[in-house]
C-alpha cells in the first residue's frame, strides 16, 4: 500500500525534522512561560497554602460567596437563552421573508442591536426600568442583564440562523415547492431540521458568550454574579484576590466546557438520526434489479 495521502503530500525527511524542532521550541517556550508565572507568584507569595485553603477548607467561602453568585448567573444567563434563541429564530426568518416590510424592518432591527455593545445597551436598560418602571432597585441589575443580553445576542443568533439556512441547497426549497408545500411548510418541514445541525456550533459559542456577559452587569450594575462575588469575599471574608479569581475562572471554565460538551453530544446525535443507508438507483441499475424476465427500458424510466 503506498504511503502517499490523497488529502496531503507526505512530509519528506527534512520537513519532518523541521517539524520535530519546532515541537521542541514550542514546548520550551510553554514551559518558559509557566515557570515564569508560577516563580513570580511564589516570588510575591501568592501560593502559599494559607490564601487557598478557605477553598478547600472551609465551606463558607463557597456557601456564602460563589455558590449564590453562580446561582445569580446561570439564573441571567438561562433566561437570556430561553428568551434570545426564539426571538433571534424569529428575526432570521423574517430577514428571509418575500415581503420587504417585513424583511427591511428585521434587518434594521438585527443590525441596530448588533452594532451596539451588550454593556452599553445593560446600562440603557437599567436607566430605563429606573425611570419608567417600578422595579425594585435590588430586581433591576438582573432585569438590565437579561435585558442587554437578549438584545445582544438575539441579533447575533439572528444572523446565524439566516446564513444557515442559506447555507442550504437551492434545490431543497425547489423540490419543496415542486411537491406544493407552501413556504412556511418549507421552512418548518425542510429547511430548518436541515440546518439546525449546521448551526448548532455557532449557536453554541453565542450561548457561551452569553454565559460570560453576565460579568459585566456586576462589573458595572452591581449585579451580585459570579465574578462579583470576588470583591466582598475579599473584603469581608480575607479571601486571596489571585485565588479568588482563579476559582472563579475554573468555575467558568467547568460551565462553559459542561455546555459545550452537550453541544457536542446533541450534534453527533442529530447527525447520527440524520444517516441514511439509502442509495440512488441509477437508469442503468434497473434492469437488473427487474424481475427475471421482465425488462425495464429507458423509454419507461421517462414516463
Amino acid at each position: 500500500m503506498s504511503s502517499q495521502s490523497v488529502l496531503y503530500d507526505v512530509p519528506g525527511p527534512r520537513a519532518r525534522r523541521r517539524n520535530a524542532l519546532l515541537t521542541v521550541v514550542f514546548l520550551a517556550a510553554l514551559a518558559a512561560m509557566v515557570w515564569w508565572v508560577v516563580q513570580s507568584l511564589a516570588d510575591k507569595n501568592q501560593l502559599e497554602w494559607v490564601k487557598w485553603q478557605p477553598f478547600f477548607t472551609d465551606s463558607r467561602s463557597w456557601s456564602t460567596y460563589l455558590l449564590p453568585g453562580l446561582e445569580n448567573t446561570l439564573i441571567a444567563a438561562a433566561l437570556a437563552m430561553v428568551i434570545a434563541l426564539p426571538l433571534g429564530a424569529l428575526f432570521g426568518i423574517a430577514r428571509l421573508s418575500d415581503h420587504w416590510w417585513m424583511r427591511g424592518t428585521a434587518g434594521l432591527v438585527v443590525e441596530f442591536f448588533r452594532a451596539i455593545p451588550v454593556l452599553i445597551l445593560m446600562l440603557f436598560a437599567n436607566a430605563a426600568y429606573s425611570e419608567f418602571t417600578d422595579i425594585s432597585p435590588d430586581s433591576r441589575p438582573l432585569y438590565a442583564v437579561v435585558t442587554g443580553l437578549v438584545l445582544y445576542n438575539a441579533s447575533v443568533l439572528a444572523e446565524i440562523v439566516r446564513a444557515g439556512i442559506l447555507s442550504l441547497p437551492r434545490g431543497q426549497t425547489d423540490a419543496a415547492k415542486a411537491i406544493g408545500m407552501r413556504k412556511n411548510q418549507v421552512m418548518r418541514h425542510v429547511l430548518l431540521p436541515q440546518s439546525i445541525t449546521s448551526m448548532l456550533p455557532a449557536i453554541v459559542s453565542q450561548l457561551v458568550v452569553i454565559v460570560k456577559d453576565t460579568a459585566l452587569g456586576g462589573a458595572l450594575l452591581g449585579f451580585s454574579e459570579l465574578l462579583a462575588s470576588v470583591r466582598p469575599m475579599s473584603a469581608n471574608y480575607g479571601a486571596n484576590t489571585i485565588a479568588s479569581f482563579t476559582v472563579v475562572a475554573v468555575v467558568f471554565v467547568v460551565l462553559n466546557f459542561a455546555l459545550t460538551s452537550f453541544a457536542s453530544w446533541l450534534e453527533g446525535r442529530l447527525r447520527r438520526g440524520k444517516r441514511t443507508t439509502g442509495a440512488v438507483v441509477g437508469a442503468d441499475a434497473v434492469d437488473q434489479l427487474a424481475t427475471p424476465g421482465e425488462h425495464v427500458g429507458r423509454d419507461e424510466l421517462d414516463e
